[in-house]
């Protein structure tokens, strides 16, 4: 049996799981059962989803009784030992800084996956939750800036004379960034944007923004295509060269970070202090320490004049498509381990994408990055 629980963390409008994918996994075999409303907030009701062929239980009778259970953020602590021996739990995790989390589920032998795991490769694309959620959240935080910076961004030729398009600077251009590139171009910004990774070039360019070049050496990505980490050293020759062209922009956005680890901090007071009143500012790093120096996540400050936004669950913005994507995610997931003739989650843990995501099985920390982040 698979259950899905109400999430109740207070900020979080977001779903695990829509209707579609509740047929989805039904028509694979499995006994779906949710708990009530738990789709409300996203405006489903319980009678959508018992017509996708999910029951309706009490949250405590499906955490008992669920063979998996799945949900979007992690769970509380104190419900972990509801659930059964052997049974599986899927959702974020923050594995790299909530060991808490994971003590109890090793304690109560409950397996766990943690979406973030997810391999970003070809063959798990379908699954990436963090790539589906961060392209919104790059979407969003350009729709936040213009709804708080007092121009218009594209150029107008008017009676009274011609507005210039506003200059917006992204920093970093992973998933986040180049739909954050994409959105702003859309919407008739002139658009620059830096990452540490040259191979990244391409992309913008093909987005029709420019490439802003800086010497920082020899920098790289990890296999899932991760920036890599930069020296102190690094991290001041590209704050130095991203100066100028911060001063001279009307919008940042940072979007630089590092994986399992703090968000580089790469916008200082100075830089700030540098532009002109009633710029705009959105760090969706503010969650993750923040890259930007002073933001607040959840908040919106006011630095020199200078409008700074700290992102708190952008992708919770959009939450029915952000709702849409996470359940495809965890559809998706479910699907290429599904045993159709036993019915269950078959653990195939020489699989790439298992093998990065099942972070504790039988009891058992298996993941070598989060040991060595524990250690």
């Amino acid at each position: 049996m698979i259950f899905i629980p109400k999430e109740v963390y207070p900020k979080e409008s977001r779903i695990p799981i829509v209707p579609d994918t509740v047929k989805k996994l039904v028509k694979l075999g499995a006994e779906v059962c949710i708990e009530s409303d738990m789709g409300w907030s996203c405006g489903y009701s319980n009678e959508q989803y018992t017509e996708a062929g999910a029951k309706v239980v009490s949250r405590e009778e499906g955490l008992k009784n669920a063979d998996i259970v799945l949900r979007l953020r992690k769970p509380p602590i104190e419900e972990i030992k509801l659930q059964k021996k052997g049974s599986l739990h899927i959702s974020y995790l923050e594995p790299f800084f909530d060991f808490a989390i994971q003590d109890e589920f090793i304690k109560n032998e409950v397996n766990a996956i943690s979406m973030e795991m997810i391999p970003r490769t070809t063959l798990a694309q379908k699954m990436d939750a963090l790539s589906s959620q961060a392209n919104l959240a790059g979407y969003v935080a350009v729709v936040v800036a213009a709804n708080r910076l007092p121009m218009v961004f594209p150029m107008m030729m008017t009676p009274a004379g011609t507005l210039k398009p506003i200059r917006i600077f992204i920093i970093g251009c992973g998933v986040a960034g180049l739909q954050a590139i994409a959105t702003a171009k859309r919407l008739g910004a002139r658009v620059e944007a830096f990452d540490t990774r040259p191979v990244v070039e391409e992309q913008v360019l093909s987005l029709g923004a420019k490439f802003v070049k800086i010497d920082v050496g020899p920098t790289g990505q990890t296999k899932d295509g991760y920036a890599l980490e930069l020296t102190e050293e690094q991290k001041q020759k590209q704050r130095e060269g991203m100066k100028k062209v911060i001063a001279q922009s009307d919008v940042v956005i940072t979007t630089a970070q590092v994986f399992g680890k703090k968000a580089p901090l790469l916008v200082t007071n100075d830089m700030i202090k540098a532009m002109r009143p009633g710029s705009v500012i959105v760090d969706l790093a503010a969650e993750t320490g923040g890259n930007v120096e002073g933001s607040k996540p959840g908040e919106e400050v006011i630095i020199d004049n200078v409008i700074v936004i700290g992102a708190e669950n952008f992708p919770g913005r959009v939450a029915v498509h952000a709702s849409q994507m996470y359940s495809a995610n965890l559809g998706n997931l479910i699907e290429h381990f599904w045993n159709k003739e036993t019915k269950s989650f078959n653990y195939k843990l020489e699989d790439e994408i298992l093998n990065g995501c099942l972070i504790i099985h039988e009891g058992k920390l298996r993941n070598e990055l989060i040991q060595k982040a524990r250690s």
